[in-house]
């Protein structure tokens, strides 16, 4: 039995990982769980997998969690210490990292740092520091598994092959709610319409990426790190139906794909029972019934945060982590109807071109870059609010 931790247990990668504990309980125990701010769902987890340890990051609701589990045996810790507590619990062997956004940096250096394998769904944190966190990796002996359906698909297709042989990484892309609008309809499209995407269920910041196609662009930048391949060496192909979930080719020019329907069980339970495959209840892939796949080139012109990710790649350093954290800024503004869609990647572009990049040696050198540009993003938000 396998003794896991879940970070952001309460979101749609934590909710499905707990779905695949709930169905093979004989294969893994729920040591300890974290949230942000939810604590209605939260607690509800805790009722059905009692696990020793929870935190979340909100204090208040913290308090509130605590009144209501007062009959359970169960230790609740609070703030983003308490998180990253959790997240080296010395129990665990394997920490699900499902938090969103640059806020799961933290806890996920620290379960490496404590030598706790990872299934990384959280891609910020490689956004961010992606070369410390491949050190601190292989310095302690971890291994990161990816859950994200893309990194997961090329995992699965680089197995059994030489990292030598690799000609190029190909990830696909949706293309998201909005690939088929003009520039014109993108300025005026409301968050509840950006929200609706056609293939995945996903919480709204991540819906919003994939809208953007910056949900590629921080893929890009993972997979730069994930699999030690150069920028020049990752390509992204839009295709609409997701059922192909990424491609490698390899220098003799075969191509190497991993296909299945759109659900982010089949990636979770490969990271947590790798290299075994579990008997997922799932439908399966029927090619007859989708009759055709179809695939396009990105547009940058109408979705220009791909090409804002590879600039920031190229340029290295903080500036990933300072592209990160205003497009986190520009969502969530646009999210409360602060901003208009297409202000997301002007803001992303001024705060990148204000920024002096630098190395990045440690943690806090991300951390900081985190914060200058959390502040200037907002700056801009307010100006356009005037």
């Amino acid at each position: 039995m396998k003794t896991i931790v879940i970070l952001g247990s309460t979101g749609s990668i934590g909710t499905n990982t707990l779905d695949i504990v709930d169905r093979f309980p004989q294969d893994f125990r729920v040591i300890g769980l974290t949230a942000g701010s939810n604590d209605d769902k939260l607690e509800e987890q805790i009722r059905r997998v009692r696990p020793a340890f929870v935190a979340l990051a909100n204090e208040a609701a913290a308090d509130r969690l605590r009144q209501r589990c007062a009959d359970l045996s169960v230790h609740i810790l609070s703030g983003n210490d308490g998180v990253a507590q959790v997240a080296q619990t010395p129990e665990a062997e394997l920490v699900v990292s499902a938090i969103v956004g640059g806020a799961g940096l933290v806890p996920t250096l620290a379960a490496i740092r404590a030598g706790k394998q990872i299934a990384l769904a959280n891609k910020e944190p490689m956004v961010m520091a992606g070369a410390l966190m491949q050190a601190e990796a292989t310095k302690h002996h971890v291994r990161i598994f990816p859950v994200d359906s893309e990194h997961s698909a090329i995992f699965q297709s680089l197995e059994g092959h030489r990292r030598e042989d690799v000609k190029r990484l190909i990830l696909t892309a949706s293309g998201g709610p909005l690939w088929d609008f003009t520039r014109e309809q993108l300025q005026d499209v409301s968050p509840e319409r950006a929200l609706q995407h056609p293939n995945w269920k996903m919480g709204s910041k991540i819906t919003i990426d994939s809208a953007t196609l910056m949900n590629k662009g921080l893929e890009v930048v993972e997979a730069r790190w994930l699999f030690d391949i150069p920028d020049a060496q990752i390509e992204v192909l839009v295709h609409r139906e997701s059922i192909i979930h990424s491609l490698v080719e390899y220098r003799d020019r075969s191509v190497i794909a991993q296909l299945g329907l759109p659900d982010m069980r089949t990636p979770i339970s490969y990271a947590l029972r790798y290299p075994e495959r579990m008997p997922l209840e799932l439908p399966s892939l029927d090619l007859t019934e989708i009759g055709k796949l179809t695939f396009f080139k990105p547009d940058h012109d109408r979705f220009p945060c791909l090409r804002l990710a590879y600039d920031a790649l190229e340029v290295g350093g903080t500036m990933p982590a300072t592209m990160n954290a205003a497009n986190e800024v520009a969502v969530e503004a646009f999210l409360q109807n602060g901003i208009r869609f297409l202000d997301i990647p002007d803001i992303i572009r001024s705060t990148m071109e204000s920024h002096a990049p630098r190395q990045i040696d440690g943690l806090d050198d991300a951390l900081e870059a985190d914060r200058w540009a959390r502040e200037k993003a907002e700056s801009l938000v307010h100006a356009l609010t005037q």
